[in-house]
């Protein structure tokens, strides 16, 4: 029996130019993707991305949807890779969009320009900054019981996603995260990073209603070439209609990332080839326990 192939498209981590910006200049596959979307932006991407210090601008993210997609054309072309099913976790949506067929290329660019001005409209008018932020190896009982003490007090805080045993997203107000990681390091868990805008929860249900009204309805797209494993809750999609509701749901429905690994395994998946500037997915014990992983990342690349 032939073993199964994922290609997969990590959420967006290290990608400020610091990161990748030297991979995106010398790396070949990566220059054919850089220049097509200088031609979508009228300019130079190398450029705004330089100058831009928003680790999630809008040049950061289409400068991470040029290299996720430069390293997924590198494992076909020099690894000989065909995946068998696609997945992304929350930004590698829009990679994994366009490497399957359901979006073109110069749509997820406008696309993701269009999306961040939405999610910027709609911050804004927020009355206080929430953030979501990455928790890892945190005792399970601890954890919930922190939650459940939060909720009493009638604070807002919520699982935007769940990335392994004892790791998690969590939204909240910026001004309660710095008790929170206190708490999560006094359970001996481990605080790893800040994502602003925040992600994946149900509060954000009004920005999931403004970006279908606003961008979303107006791109088109198409039936996958290869089939997907939607990030929220290991479903397979392998319809337009499917993407177009999975781009949808990231904005308010938390991701689960050990359903996407039983979704793979269970469909005999053995291998996972994580393309893209990667520091979390492909290191996590629910994947490395159950596929064989090959990382395939702007460091890698080379070697």
């Amino acid at each position: 029996m032939t073993e199964g192939i994922a290609l997969v498209f990590p959420g967006m981590g290290a990608a400020g130019f610091a990161d990748i910006g030297r991979f995106l200049v010398l790396d070949r596959y990566a220059r054919e993707r850089t220049e097509e979307a200088d031609g979508v932006l009228g300019g130079s991407l190398l450029a705004g991305f330089r100058a831009e210090g928003d680790q999630y601008g809008d040049f950061s993210q289409i400068a991470f949807l040029v290299c996720c997609l430069a390293l997924a054309d590198r494992a076909e072309r020099e690894l000989g890779v065909k995946p068998d099913f696609c997945a992304g976790p929350s930004l590698g949506q829009r990679p994994l969009a366009v490497y399957t067929g359901a979006l073109g290329f110069a749509d997820a660019v406008r696309m993701t320009i269009e999306l961040a001005r939405c999610e910027r409209e709609y911050f804004a008018s927020e009355p206080e900054e929430l953030v979501t932020h990455c928790f890892v190896h945190v005792p399970d009982e601890p954890f919930h019981a922190l939650l459940a003490e939060l909720t009493e007090r009638d604070e807002w805080i919520e699982v935007s996603g769940t990335l392994d045993r004892g790791g998690y997203l969590v939204s909240l107000r910026a001004s309660l995260l710095d008790e929170v990681i206190s708490s999560v390091r006094a359970a001996g868990g481990y605080s790893m990073r800040t994502m602003r805008p925040p992600v994946h929860a149900r509060r954000f249900a009004p920005l999931r209603q403004k970006a279908e009204a606003e961008v979303v309805s107006r791109y088109e797209f198409a039936d996958p070439r290869v089939p997907v494993v939607a990030d929220q809750d290991g479903r397979l999609v392998g319809s337009a209609a499917g993407v177009r509701r999975m781009v949808l749901e990231t904005f308010d429905q938390p991701i689960d990332w050990p359903a996407v690994v039983g979704t793979l395994t269970g469909r005999g998946v053995s291998t996972a080839y994580i393309t893209g500037p990667d520091l979390l997915f492909h290191r996590l014990d629910c994947t490395t326990r159950n596929l064989r992983v090959v990382a395939v990342t702007p460091k890698t690349a080379w070697k």
